[in-house]
């Protein structure tokens, strides 16, 4: 039957890929949403996962139907772009709720299962915003920033018990979003990137599906960029 994977926000660009990509190799996958609808031939979950008590009951839902996550995906993220000055409270805090906080809540929940199970896989989506920085969001590049480090603490804290952390932090991604932008806008990111070009999602999904795997299972506390050379590897 596979392993039971979970990735958060799972119903739509990035999350969708990845999702697509455990369950075609076979995997039970489950996904979490806050809004919309869960893609089709998925077990769909809602979850915001700035609620503790919607997280528990998400995870039981899983184990009940697929058994105790085995690969957590922590997806789910939000972003409230602005200058600094501009940049509100609520802002600030839905922000690293959602993306910081929120993958704090579903990695506790998750490790309950793999401690038991005495494996497990642990991936974050981050970004190369959290690496180098990007003017208009201190907000998100701290919330992808803190998970670096979320990640290598749970990589010593979990190592023991075969259960391993790592993140994946992305580029720019060719997604709906990308497709609107100003040709001139396009074009100042794509001269930054070295390869000249933006990923696919099936190409973020891969290194995620990789790290997940027994080929990288001496693989912990890593930071695989997946961004065309745009961070080089900071």
């Amino acid at each position: 039957m596979g392993r039971s994977v979970l990735v958060t926000g799972g119903n739509r660009g990035i999350g969708r890929a990845i999702a697509q990509t455990f369950k075609d190799a076979g995997d039970q996958v489950a996904v979490t949403y806050r809004s919309g609808e869960p893609p089709a031939g998925f077990l769909g979950v809602p979850c915001d996962v700035t609620d503790a008590a919607q997280v528990d009951a998400a995870f039981s839902t899983v184990e009940a139907e697929h058994g105790p996550v085995e690969v957590l995906v922590a997806n789910a993220g939000i972003t409230r772009d602005t200058l600094v000055l501009r940049m509100s409270e609520e802002d600030w805090d839905s922000v690293i709720q959602t993306n910081l906080t929120g993958s704090f809540r579903v990695v506790k929940r998750a490790a309950k299962g793999m401690l038991r199970l005495r494996r497990g896989r642990i991936i974050f989506i981050s970004s190369v915003v959290g690496l180098l920085g990007s003017a208009g969001q201190v907000n998100y590049a701290a919330s992808k920033s803190g998970l670096v480090g979320m990640a290598r603490s749970l990589a010593r804290e979990l190592g023991s018990r075969s259960i391993t952390a790592n993140v994946v932090a992305p580029g720019f991604v060719e997604t709906e979003m990308t497709a609107e932008l100003p040709d001139a806008k396009k074009a100042e990111y794509l001269g930054a990137i070295p390869l000249g070009r933006y990923a696919s999602s099936d190409e973020v999904a891969a290194a995620v599906e990789w790290l997940a795997s027994e080929r990288a299972g001496y693989i912990t506390g890593a930071v695989i960029p997946v961004d065309g050379g745009l961070g080089m590897g900071h």
